[in-house]
């Protein structure tokens, strides 16, 4: 087993077909296959369904651990240069996207100018989303909905943010300047869907009111529910980040009485290590977030 041999493999994974990972790693299929085959030959077992061209369960087994072997590789590099005043290399960091639209442009910038050789790859996804690409290495930090109960994910709590309302010009909610959550029992929602946390807690607070939330869709990512009740869709509970100041259209933000706050984290594998450059990335957010934070509106620091 060597380097290449895992190196080809996760190619093979993530283009979806030997030919297409021949294009990626500028060489021929027939180089692609005769390294898979070796490594099939050393373990035993049959690592990518030919007929179809994708992974079998021993081959998924083998990518993830490859992709690790490729992480600790790039992170033996990168502390080495660090060891040299040096901080370079490549981080990738998983964010939700109501945080995304304020905390990343602040991390982004502050990375450059504290360690310029540091490369940060963004990926705005869900938290639903996220936990699984950081198990399977494809991030290093991931800025997440909380509650994380993953017992290979630790978690750091960064801020809470308020809960409010997005109500359509026109909509029954819309004349009144503030809510309880027993005045939304009668009104259908734009709702993430149960299994989520930002659902799960709405739901649990609903239950202490006594009502329950009616669903008029369902939705898993908070800032296309947002744009929906921009768009007139529906009202829909969101995090104060999805609704900005300076945001504006056909439709009011409506704070909800007595509603608890949603807490937002940075999120990274149990057993992993972190170089250099995912530490600085790390030091960043956490800084953004205490300097940065409380200046807009919603979002409450931690205090520590």
């Amino acid at each position: 087993m060597d380097l290449r041999q895992l190196t080809v493999l996760v190619a093979v994974a993530e283009a979806g077909s030997f030919s297409a990972a021949a294009r990626v790693l500028h060489t021929v299929q027939s180089n692609v296959s005769a390294h898979v085959a070796r490594l099939e030959r050393e373990l035993g077992v049959t690592l990518v369904d030919r007929a179809s061209g994708s992974l079998t369960e021993e081959g998924l087994v083998v990518v993830r651990r490859a992709r690790h072997v490729q992480g600790e590789l790039e992170a033996l590099s990168a502390d080495v240069a660090a060891l040299r005043d040096e901080v370079s290399g490549t981080v990738r960091l998983g964010c939700i996207g109501t945080s995304a639209r304020w905390l990343v442009p602040l991390v982004l910038e502050a990375v450059t100018r504290a360690h310029p050789k540091v490369h940060v790859i963004v990926v705005d996804a869900t938290t639903t989303s996220l936990v699984p690409r950081l198990l399977a290495d494809e991030l290093d930090l991931a800025v997440v909905n909380l509650p994380v109960t993953h017992p290979e994910v630790v978690v750091e709590h960064l801020f809470d943010e308020d809960r409010i309302l997005i109500v359509p010009d026109g909509h029954p909610l819309a004349a009144l300047p503030r809510v309880a959550l027993t005045d939304l029992a009668d009104h259908e929602l734009l709702l993430e869907p149960s299994g989520t946390a930002f659902r799960d807690e709405l739901d649990r607070e609903a239950r202490a009111a006594g009502i329950e939330l009616q669903a008029k869709a369902e939705v898993d990512g908070l800032r296309l529910i947002a744009t929906l009740a921009f768009e007139g869709f529906g009202a829909a509970i969101v995090p104060a980040t999805a609704a900005p100041a300076w945001l504006e259209g056909r439709w009011r933000r409506v704070p909800i009485d007595g509603l608890e706050r949603r807490s937002v984290g940075l999120a990274r594998r149990q057993r992993s290590l972190l170089s250099a450059p995912v530490r600085a990335l790390h030091e960043a957010v956490t800084t953004v977030v205490a300097t940065d934070g409380e200046g807009f509106s919603g979002v409450h620091r931690v205090e520590t």
